[in-house]
């Protein structure tokens, strides 16, 4: 599956969007909102309106951030410094979440701002959204893996597709696994599910960087801790979770990368 940038980034947005956790703290600012009713919102709508209008609010302005940040990455490169993807990041989600606003805002209290008033309101949505760009960048470009930990990048690059996963959880990579439409991407500081094919999932990690060792998984080859033969294939126990299968076709992988005898 060859994805243009716009379907990968929807993907994306898709897996990230339906995290369980991350859902759940959407809909809890949200409802924090409609009980709050800033800007008098309580006067101009009832509750239930109120509910629909922040949850909108709330989900189309974080979305517009995502993808801001994200194009902002892509626009600058992935070497460039730190304050240059933030400024990026902080224009375009200004701009993005300021046409939400002003849109929503216009169709909800026909409310259509103009003058001083649309100028205050985009100075105060910029001063917002550079704050949280700049804190975005800084702790993704100061993310990497587990300082105790074995690391690919002493050895390999540094895999594109840990980009994907959470900042928190951006550590070594271990492996990559399939479920049903997903890969579980598994890490020295966790894991966490993708909407991906495996076949994509391979084209964001460095060849030598591990073996694809049966049709459902991938591992890092410097993540195993032990490697012993079960039937016509093999079992590898890792440094995290559980242990990984090998398909017969793939013990000569092991064997030439050391992990079994060649006997």
């Amino acid at each position: 599956m060859n994805d243009t940038p716009p379907q990968s980034a929807l993907r994306e947005w898709r897996a990230h969007m339906g995290h369980p956790p991350r859902a759940a703290a959407l809909i809890g600012a949200a409802v924090i909102l409609t009980v709050m009713a800033p800007f008098e919102t309580d006067r101009t709508m009832r509750a239930a309106p109120r509910l629909a209008y922040w949850v909108i609010l709330v989900a189309t302005t974080y979305s517009t951030g995502f993808f801001a940040n994200m194009f902002a990455t892509l626009l600058a490169g992935p070497d460039a410094p730190v304050w240059k993807k933030a400024a990026l990041g902080a224009t375009l989600t200004s701009l993005g979440v300021f046409a939400v606003v002003y849109v929503l805002n216009g169709l909800a209290f026909d409310f259509w701002a103009s003058g001083a008033i649309a100028v205050e309101g985009f100075i105060n949505v910029a001063v917002i959204a550079s704050i949280i760009s700049v804190i975005f960048h800084m702790i993704d470009a100061g993310t990497g893996p587990a300082p105790d930990s074995p690391a690919l990048s002493t050895d390999h690059a540094r895999p594109a597709l840990l980009d994907r996963v959470p900042l928190d959880k951006r550590g070594t990579l271990v492996s990559i696994s399939v479920e049903d439409h997903y890969v579980r991407v598994r890490t020295t500081k966790g894991e966490e599910m993708l909407l991906l094919r495996l076949g994509d999932a391979l084209r964001e990690v460095p060849q030598d960087a591990g073996l694809h060792v049966h049709r459902s998984h991938w591992i890092a080859t410097d993540q195993v801790t032990a490697a012993v033969r079960k039937g016509d294939g093999a079992l590898l126990s890792m440094t995290h979770g559980p242990d990984i299968p090998v398909s017969r076709a793939n013990v000569a992988k092991l064997k030439e990368a050391g992990l079994l005898p060649r006997s």
